[in-house]
């Protein structure tokens, strides 16, 4: 059975989820998740949503999905131990290593790989199942054949609904860089949604460059299915009940087999940002939506005007409360309101129209209570025995209630079988759909002992349905012992090989043409997002270089498949002893992540370590072109610049691996300062990283995290 995965950003949006069809949600605490910004759950809120979500036979999920620091390890390790006792039924791990010490510390945990590990092939998803994880949440980016064959090495969870981030998962820095609010941390501020110009024909206007069209694959579940997807996600913690009431009665009818017309409109309605893509896994097309930043609605028409007044022609029947955007060449021109009922439409209220412009329903009022409307409860046959001289009872799944006291005999009025009905289906909020079967007639019983009864057996029932998991004891073995190593060595990264430096990690701009540099040693790059069709191109041509620079997860195996060392690149996304413990094991060198500040990695600075200290700053992986693959006009630079409505320019360098689409980097708009004499031999697209202890000279002295 294919599960449906809903988002559960608060309290109500979880019972929507849950009411509307949804077989799991995932939700976040107050700590360590990746939306922290969404309402989230307190002890209280969530040992309700878990009891709510267990007896409609639904699983939840806690994102514990940020990075952590080495302040932080001891919480961390208190709250997956907390959420696990309390009857969490999988945690969600964005640090690989973390997990792996996870499951040594307590082996009964269930724990899924987080999207923002960027697991993207078989090498990242065998070398999860090695470490203890049961599921891996894909990249977004990952192509259907590696969906494929991921998906027989362990369970892939993949998303089918909601926002797109721009960036490769777990690979954006640029709202750290931008404001100090790290997106690995839950604190995105989305800079990705904002204006900027590309220094090419026809982009050089202020445009949502890089803003995506929100992702929908109701088209391609059977392929999906047939790929071996387990679990279809939908995105959305930050938003709204009837967002999420929408898309899972829309994605349940689906898998039912009952597609509806009518809950594809009223999801359109609730979010729509774009028009929809199908992401990069089926194309790129739509993949941006540059005029646009957010909701876009559904479209319903367009405006004329009679007598003066701003009409829209449509057979959409407005009522009050609904909301509209109005696009005037494909741009957003202001909000509007319903104002009254008119022959053949509606007037509009609330903006300055122009004859033609086109009206776009944002908010529905209808179709908001539709989404809403709960669908699913379970299925509870109650028999009850209410008979003179004996205690009354009541039985339901196994368990029995039974009063303290014999009942007395009725003199006038007794408890009938209608009363007990009436009773009994007041669930006190419970999702029961109850049939009763009642044998009464004779004895008597007041209203408010009825009731208490009536919430006893079901506070009863709860708890024998629910039964709590058997806790598991605190482990806290010491953490590992962190020694730090004096001298400085020096790698430099990027396409041209530099005057000196004891390693150089070569980025070419073109891995179809593969040619060693001339340079004593030699690391290859490779880039977050490595493919199945990426391994073949680059394969046979490895034994060329001295090891390889793997900027995720995945280089673990691949390099042990193929013999070389591996320098652990900065998308490890390394800030704590555990993680660095464990990377220690695998790569003969290793950055450290490149959000932390100095002294954090001068507490991480054992053999091995390096640290970015100068040059270029990559925050951002683009799979998709920000160009839209206008291929035909383009003029194929290998740099572009990215300006913003302030004026800083972020370098854009493009590249290729194996495919006929083209790939990019965004660099930050200020270089790291580095030691002193390296900055007259960098550029802005090229990297140092030096090993400690660290220099707290330039940018590194500030956490971003």
């Amino acid at each position: 059975m294919t599960e449906l995965l809903a988002p559960a950003g608060g309290m109500q949006a979880a019972v929507t989820a849950l009411t509307s069809g949804a077989d799991a949600i995932y939700l976040g605490l107050r700590q360590f998740s990746a939306r922290s910004s969404a309402e989230n759950f307190d002890e209280g809120a969530f040992a309700d949503i878990l009891r709510l979500a267990h007896l409609l036979h639904a699983k939840v999920y806690v994102a514990l999905n940020t990075l952590v620091k080495d302040a932080e390890l001891a919480d961390f390790f208190a709250a997956a131990r907390a959420v696990w006792n309390a009857g969490a039924d999988a945690i969600l791990i964005q640090d690989l290593f973390l997990g792996k010490e996870l499951r040594r510390r307590y082996p009964e945990m269930v724990l899924h790989l987080s999207t923002q590990a960027g697991c993207c092939n078989v090498y990242g998803a065998e070398l999860a199942k090695q470490f203890g994880f049961s599921r891996v949440v894909l990249a977004r980016e990952t192509p259907l054949s590696d969906m494929a064959a991921i998906s027989k090495v362990i369970e892939t969870e993949v998303f089918v609904q909601g926002a797109l981030c721009t960036a490769f998962s777990g690979q954006c820095y640029l709202s750290s860089f931008a404001g100090g609010n790290s997106g690995n941390r839950g604190r995105c501020k989305q800079p990705c949604r904002k204006k900027y110009r590309l220094d090419r024909a026809g982009f050089e206007e202020q445009a949502y460059a890089l803003s995506t069209s929100d992702l929908m694959l109701g088209a391609r579940l059977k392929e999906l299915q047939e790929a071996g997807v387990c679990s279809l996600k939908i995105e959305g913690r930050m938003r709204r009940e009837e967002y999420v009431g929408a898309a899972v009665k829309y994605y349940r009818a689906l898998l039912d087999g009952t597609p509806s017309a009518a809950a594809l409109t009223m999801l359109r309605r609730a979010y729509n940002r774009g028009d929809y893509t199908e992401g990069l896994a089926f194309g790129e097309k739509n993949f941006l939506s540059r005029d646009v930043q957010g909701h876009i609605g559904e479209y319903i028409g367009r405006v004329t005007f009679r007598h003066g007044m701003p009409v829209c022609g449509t057979n959409y029947h407005a009522v009050r409360g609904d909301g509209f955007k109005i696009l005037r060449g494909g741009k957003e021109a202001g909000g509007a309101l319903f104002k009254e009922e008119t022959s053949g439409g509606f007037v509009l209220t609330g903006g300055a129209f122009r004859e033609g412009d086109e009206v776009r329903l944002t908010t529905s009022v209808v179709s908001n209570a539709a989404a809403l409307e709960p669908v699913k409860k379970r299925p509870l046959d109650v028999e009850l025995c209410f008979r003179a001289g004996k205690p009354p009872r009541a039985t339901a799944e196994g368990y029995t209630y039974v009063g303290k006291e014999p009942l007395a005999p009725a003199e006038h009025a007794p408890v009938g079988e209608a009363e007990l009905l009436s009773c009994f289906q007041k669930t006190d909020g419970l999702p029961f759909e109850v049939t009763v079967h009642a044998d009464a007639g004779d004895a008597f019983l007041q209203k408010s002992a009825l009731n208490a009864f009536r919430r006893e057996f079901y506070a009863g029932l709860c708890a024998h349905l629910c039964p709590p998991r058997e806790p598991l004891e605190e482990v806290s073995p010491p953490l590992p012992v962190m020694q730090t190593e004096g001298g400085m060595s020096e790698a430099v990264m990027g396409e041209s090989p530099p005057k000196s430096a004891d390693i150089f990690i070569y980025k070419p701009s073109d891995y179809r043409r593969l040619e060693r540099p001339p340079f004593p040693v030699v690391y290859l790059y490779l880039p977050p997002f490595f493919t199945q069709a990426d391994e073949e191109t680059v394969g046979g041509q490895l034994k060329n270089f001295d090891g390889i620079y793997a900027d995720g997860y995945y280089g673990i195996p691949l390099a042990a498949k193929y013999g070389l060392p591996l320098f652990a690149g900065t998308g490890f996304n390394l800030t704590n002893k555990i993680a660095v413990s464990g990377v220690r094991e695998y790569a003969r060198f290793f950055a450290l992540s490149k959000e932390i500040s100095t002294a954090e990695q001068n507490a991480l600075a054992v053999r091995g370590a390096f640290a970015l200290s100068g040059g270029g700053v990559k925050v951002m992986d683009l799979i998709h072109c920000p160009f839209g693959r206008t291929c035909s006009s383009c003029d194929r630079k290998n740099f572009y610049r990215m300006t913003d409505e302030e004026g800083r320019v972020f370098p854009l360098r493009r590249y290729r691996v194996s495919d006929m689409v083209c790939r990019f980097e965004v660099y930050n708009c200020a270089s790291l300062e580095g030691r002193a004499g390296l900055s007259s031999r960098l550029t802005d697209n090229t990297e140092l990283l030096v090993r400690g202890p660290f220099s707290t000279r330039g940018h590194s002295d500030r956490s971003m995290l």
